[in-house]
């Protein structure tokens, strides 16, 4: 594939952005490893792969070019690279934006290394294994699993697909790059944005040997106009930095980001040794502030009702794979044009750049984690670990307004008693406020919460005079004296509601009995009956008062579930003017 076609080509991490990269997507060769013999028999050492596929989309996606469904517990890639002359002398970083779910990475011949996570992006530092003419034979053996004990979102841990669990997503699911740094580098920026103080927090991650000749210079532009610059000496790799934005050349001082007004501030960090720049990376941030009072959400001390849709960000023809960016795109302006301002993203971490256009256009999101689906040590270790990487990597994007890590007591089902299982959602609460304390959690979306800042339920009731009945006295809901969806609760026990925000994260999944295929409740016959049933639940909802948002089931259909407003294709299936005008009323 020549250089203009290669899928997925724009730069994958906007949030921080260098100009010396290379996009290794495109076709690598394939082999399945279905007895797990590769490792034995030195296929890292071989260049007679059998097959073609084209990264970054799984074997089991048509976009691929194999298309096959059937599990496979290892498969195995190989690409060949010849590293242009100008990065001789620089380190050589090979970065993987996301595989799923164990990555072992040889470089000609040698072993490098191995992650573990299916949702995070993780690199390795390969300079040491080049040779002499600059070639590169990469070799990556990926690894996956039907075990309940990893975090698998809505990936099947059957053969077969069933109810709204989906084809398994094995392999390189998300863009693979190189990336060519000199030795001293940043690493890393943390960016913390504080309204209320016109000020913004940087903290700073250098790489490299850390010496006085190092100066990191920050520049903050909003819209080509020069708001801040500043220096530092590089004297230790860790430094935090909070500097005050307010700026004269604007009525307000400062620009807030909002769904309403999506107003970025660039960023440019430039590392200079000796005076000569020898790093420069751009990024952004949005000003805006998440907080909760008298049982609101508030956006940038405001009150902000929330009108979400499910997002499961799955194609037809490339599963979790956003198949180029103009899908994203397309996607988010769907979204927007039938009136919700923003998604929740269901059982999945979602691609950078979906995000970077959700900053863009002013899409709120909810961010969640894959579930397991049984509870062990393992499991509570697996999910941690990677769960920690997931809120760093993504912390400093404005879209995000609410982490999701729990899901429905999935990988932990016995929560509403169980004291350890209650103990490790605690524990996850606390983790996620420790690394961000700007924005909501909730543990558990959907009923059985221990402690969370958001009492977010899901009920299919399918009109709304049932619903009102049913949520008509707010102390029986949160008291747990109402049951609802096959007996849940809105609290475990021993915990009780503290004045939260609530909000129904789900409901609706309203299918049509001319599809086949699976959906919530009774399916419809037209339009007209979809319209009256979808606005019957969701003005009950709004005119709820003690209830500050909603989320409806879901955007489009996903394989074998047939409940969304758009088809997998992104057809319509009424008419979305009609579906902003309910949301909007």
């Amino acid at each position: 594939m020549t250089e203009k076609n290669i899928p997925r080509s724009e730069y994958p991490r906007p949030q921080f952005e260098r100009a010396d990269w290379m996009n290794l997507n495109g076709e690598w060769n394939f082999k399945f490893d279905r007895e797990n013999l590769g490792e034995k028999e030195q296929w890292f050492q071989e260049s007679n792969f059998d097959k073609k596929i084209i990264v970054p989309f799984t074997y089991e996606t048509k976009a691929s070019g194999i298309g096959e469904e059937v599990f496979c517990p290892a498969v195995w890639y190989q690409k060949s690279v010849i590293l242009p002359s100008e990065y001789e002398k620089k380190n050589v970083i090979l970065h993987f934006q996301a595989a799923d779910y164990i990555t072992k990475l040889w470089v000609n011949g040698t072993f490098v290394g191995e992650r573990k996570g299916g949702q995070i992006a993780f690199s390795f530092n390969i300079t040491d294994y080049l040779n002499e003419k600059n070639e590169l034979n990469i070799v990556v053996k990926i690894e996956d699993s039907q075990s309940c004990f990893q975090p698998r979102g809505k990936q099947r841990w059957l053969d077969d697909s069933y109810e709204c669990w989906y084809v398994q997503t094995t392999g390189i699911w998300q863009t693979v790059w190189l990336e060519f740094l000199n030795e001293a580098h940043v690493q890393a920026v943390k960016i913390t944005p504080d309204i209320d103080t016109e000020s913004v927090e940087i903290a700073y991650e250098v790489s490299g040997n850390i010496d006085p000749s190092l100066v990191l210079k920050t520049t903050i532009s909003f819209k080509g106009e020069s708001i801040r610059a500043f220096e530092q000496t590089v004297n230790r790799p860790y430094q935090t930095i909070k500097t005050n934005i307010a700026s004269e050349f604007h009525h307000w001082r400062v620009i807030l980001w909002s769904p309403q007004a999506p107003n970025l501030y660039d960023v440019e960090f430039t590392l200079y040794k000796n005076g000569e720049v020898i790093d420069s990376v751009r990024s952004y941030f949005g000003m805006r502030k998440v907080s909760i009072e008298n049982g609101n959400v508030l956006l940038n001390n405001i009150p902000l009702y929330q009108k979400l849709i499910l997002d499961q960000g799955y194609w037809e023809e490339s599963h979790l794979t956003p198949p180029s960016e103009e899908a994203i795109i397309e996607d988010i302006d769907r979204t927007m044009e039938m009136g919700f301002n923003g998604v929740r993203k269901h059982m999945k971490v979602e691609d950078q750049r979906y995000l970077y256009w959700a900053d863009k256009k002013g899409l709120l999101v909810w961010s969640e984690m894959a579930a397991t689906y049984e509870f062990s040590d393992e499991a509570v270790q697996n999910f941690t670990e990677e769960w920690i990487e997931v809120v760093k990597q993504h912390y400093n994007h404005p879209c995000i307004i609410t982490w999701t890590p729990f899901n429905e007591s999935w990988g932990v089902k016995n929560i509403y008693t169980n004291h350890k299982q209650q103990k490790f959602t605690e524990g996850i609460y606390h983790l996620t406020k420790a690394i961000d304390s700007m924005r909501p959690v909730i543990v558990n979306d959907g009923w059985e919460h221990t402690v969370s800042d958001i009492i977010s339920l899901h009920d299919y009731v399918e009109y709304g005079d049932e619903f009102l009945k049913r949520y008509n006295d707010k102390e029986k809901v949160v008291k747990n004296d109402i049951a609802f969806n096959n007996f849940k609760h809105a609290m475990a026990q021993g915990y009780k509601y503290n004045g939260q925000p609530i909000i129904i994260s789900e409901y609706g999944g309203i299918a049509f009995n001319s599809e086949k295929g699976w959906g919530y409740g009774n399916q419809v016959k037209s339009e007209e009956e979809f319209l009256h049933r979808y606005e019957s639940i969701t003005q009950a909802i709004k005119d709820t008062p003690y209830i500050s948002g909603f989320c409806y089931t879901q955007i489009t259909d996903v394989q074998q579930e047939i409940n969304g407003l758009l088809k997998e294709n992104r057809a319509a299936k009424v008419d979305i003017n009609k579906i902003r005008a309910i949301n909007n009323k």
